[in-house]
């Protein structure tokens, strides 16, 4: 009776896994970055990079050489933004200086990391990007409604040229391991390495599907770390990144790890679960509680 009644239990349980997991994307995966139909092609001009889509407003005479990328990224050049508040925090410092790169030919992480997402996103320097700056998915109810959730940096209805209130990114926001606020992980050659204790067991418990760029070997944060600008609904889960149940889960705002504020599960822990990836410091397994993930 009691080797059934596991077995049910057991059964219950993976068919709770398949309901958090999106076998079939309803919508397009390119989802908002189809650019109001022009698709690829808003980024990626197949001809004249930026003067092709019309949207250059400064001269930047190899426009298009990498990448065939069509957005203006010129009035950025060698433009510092500073991301991360100003008011010192336990969990590390804040207040992180970026001088954005000179040109496109630029071998640091930051040109395709960080450098190519403002050209659309950065609503201060580049003005020129096909944005109408608000959220384009369909938000939970819980999300405030007040007011349209801006999209834009450095112009999103504080004061205009303000990065502060925008997460860490650039060269100079470092990951690190060890200590009182990181994850008991290791660091090889920029890539972390979720190999300890704590860290193994988050990994199992959700999943470590953020991207950091190598940077002299350090480990930083760009935009890419934790968007994937091609996959806006989905995310697939698998052995290499989780020890979750493999399939494709549900994720907003082009997150690479699943992430539903719309899941009507009680006490689901999923978007919190994202940003534990980094901040070791607030996890469940830091405290010696190895909780599964709640979808």
């Amino acid at each position: 009776m009691k080797k059934a009644l596991l077995v049910t239990l057991a059964v219950l349980a993976v068919a709770g896994f398949a309901l958090a997991q999106i076998q079939t994307p309803t919508s397009d995966v390119l989802g908002a970055h189809l650019n109001y139909g022009r698709g690829c092609a808003g980024c990626h001009a197949p001809h004249s990079g930026a003067y092709g889509n019309g949207a250059a407003g400064h001269v930047d005479a190899s426009s298009g050489n990498m990448a065939l990328w069509g957005q203006d990224t010129a009035g950025l050049y060698g433009k510092q933004i500073i991301t991360g508040g100003t008011i010192p925090s336990p969990y590390g410092p804040q207040n992180f200086p970026e001088t954005l790169p000179s040109s496109m030919n630029a071998t640091t992480p930051d040109v395709w990391g960080l450098l190519t997402c403002l050209s659309c996103h950065d609503g201060n320097y580049a003005q020129g990007a096909m944005m109408r700056n608000q959220v384009y998915e369909t938000l939970p109810s819980t999300y405030g409604t007040k007011n349209t959730i801006p999209t834009l940096l450095g112009n999103d209805g504080t004061t205009t040229g303000n990065y502060l209130n925008d997460h860490p990114v650039g060269l100079a926001a470092a990951i690190g391991c060890g200590g009182t606020y990181n994850w008991d992980c290791t660091i090889s050659n920029g890539k972390i390495l979720m190999n300890g204790p704590f860290s193994s067991q988050f990994v199992k418990d959700y999943g470590y599907f953020v991207a950091p760029a190598n940077y002299n070997g350090t480990p930083v944060v760009m935009c890419t770390t934790c968007h994937n600008q091609h996959v806006m609904n989905v995310v697939n889960v698998n052995a290499n990144n989780s020890g979750q149940p493999a399939g494709n889960y549900a994720t907003m705002f082009f997150l690479i790890g699943p992430y539903n504020p719309a899941s009507t599960t009680a006490g689901s822990n999923q978007t919190a679960q994202f940003c534990r990836q980094c901040h070791g410091y607030g996890a469940n397994e830091t405290f010696g509680a190895n909780l599964p993930t709640v979808f």
